[in-house]
Formats: C-alpha cells, structure tokens, sequence
C-alpha cells in the first residue's frame, strides 16, 4: 500500500506542482470588476485666473482587469487631474477623462462617472463698495436714533469678474436697539456670502450709534386721584 503511494512519487510530484501553478495561472488571469470613487483634482490654474462654475471634486470608476492586478491596486494611488495649463478666460471642456488617469498596463476602465467636465474661468477683480449698517428694535422711550456710521465705510471685495459688477454694497449683521438709552460703539461681523466672490481682507466694522432724546416724546402722565362727590345732604353719591 505505502509503495503503490510513493510509485512513480517524482511524477506525481510535478503534476502536483503544475496543478498549483496552474490555479494560481487560471485565478490571476480571471477578470473581475471593481468600483472606485477617485478625487478629482485640478492643476496649474493661470495667474490672475479664478474657477467659477460649479465642478465636480470626484469621479465614479470601475476599472476591469485581472484578478491579481485588482487585489494588487492601491486605489489611493489612483490619480485623475485637469490641467489647466495655458488656458485663458472662458468655458473649457474636459473629455475622455480616463485617459488621464495612471492605471497600470493591463487594467482598463468600463465606465466613469460624470465623464467630462466643463471649467469656466474667469479673470480676478477687486472693488470697493459700502457698508450699509443694519439696526433692529426700538431704542427706549424717549430717544431715538441721531446718527450712525460705520468705520471703515468701504470695504473690498474680490473674485469672479461677472460676480462682482453686479456687488453694489454689503451689509452688516443685525445691531439690536431695543431699551437702548444712550450711545455706543460695537464691532460687527460684516455679513456677506458670495458664490464666486467674498471679502478680501476687512471681515469686521466698527458701527457707532449715536443717540438723543426725542423732541416729540411725551411722556405718560400719572392718572389723577379719584374726586368724590356728594349730594345736597351731604352723603357721598353712588
């Protein structure tokens, strides 16, 4: 019994061996698909250029390929980018972004989502506009609001050319008045979002409300005491 096992043990032991090669061969070889999310990223933008659309940060992927090339891929080695190199004001589009994209040689993409891409961009501008100051409530009875002013009373505002000729002004957040007597000084957050344009260095003004009495305040008077009265008897009346 054990010499029929070990008869013809060189022979048995290369087919043994081919038969483990050949299912490692047979499983490497099998192809299979798998789903990546990959950031999308965009480079060289041009000076005195901004993007001003929206635009996708990320692309859906299946990459079809070889069993052992798939278990061997690192999908935070996977790069995707647009370079904007050279590019001047205007739309461009970017397709066939796969071809971007550093597979190795072997690998192959089934599908991606969104397959294109369409960047706008736009020429960097600065402007100064005004703040207008924003006072809510009612200071308390008897005086009313003399004057108010914002320092500094312009601020700058930057970023998409189209975005800013239509920025005529901001505005500050809520100052509330209400049972206020006298005047002060406060520091508020100037209250601004644009979509392509924001606030270049001043966020914050100083507001000074000045306060006095009103004029045509009349003040409430106390309700004058009871007068009792009687008749000609002398007994109070009813």
């Amino acid at each position: 019994m054990v010499e029929k096992i070990f008869e013809n043990w060189l022979l048995k032991f290369i087919s043994l061996a081919f038969a483990v090669v050949l299912w490692f061969f047979v499983m490497g070889e099998s192809r299979m698909e798998v789903n990546h999310i990959v950031a999308l990223e965009y480079q060289n933008l041009p000076d005195g250029l901004m993007i001003a659309n929206e635009i996708p940060t990320s692309v859906a992927i299946r990459i079809s390929g070889p069993r052992a090339m798939q278990m061997n891929l690192n999908p935070g080695d996977i790069r995707l980018a647009v370079d904007l190199r050279g590019l001047s004001a205007g739309v461009t589009s970017f397709r066939r972004l796969e071809e971007s994209l550093n597979l190795p040689s072997g690998l192959k993409i089934t599908r991606i989502s969104p397959s294109y891409v369409d960047v706008k961009l736009e020429r960097v501008r600065e402007r100064q506009v005004p703040v207008r100051v924003i006072l809510t409530g009612e200071p308390a009875p008897g005086f009313i609001v003399k004057s108010f002013k914002a320092t500094p009373a312009k601020v700058s505002v930057s970023g998409a050319e189209s975005e800013l000729k239509l920025v005529s002004e901001v505005v500050t957040e809520g100052i509330d008045l209400t049972h206020v007597q006298e005047s002060f000084s406060q520091t508020v957050a100037i209250s601004y979002v644009g979509n392509y344009t924001d606030l270049k260095d001043t966020k914050t003004v100083e507001v000074q409300v000045v306060l006095q009495p009103d004029p045509k305040y009349v003040a409430p008077q106390p309700p004058l005491p009871a007068v009792e009265e009687f008749n000609s008897e002398g007994k109070k009346t009813q």
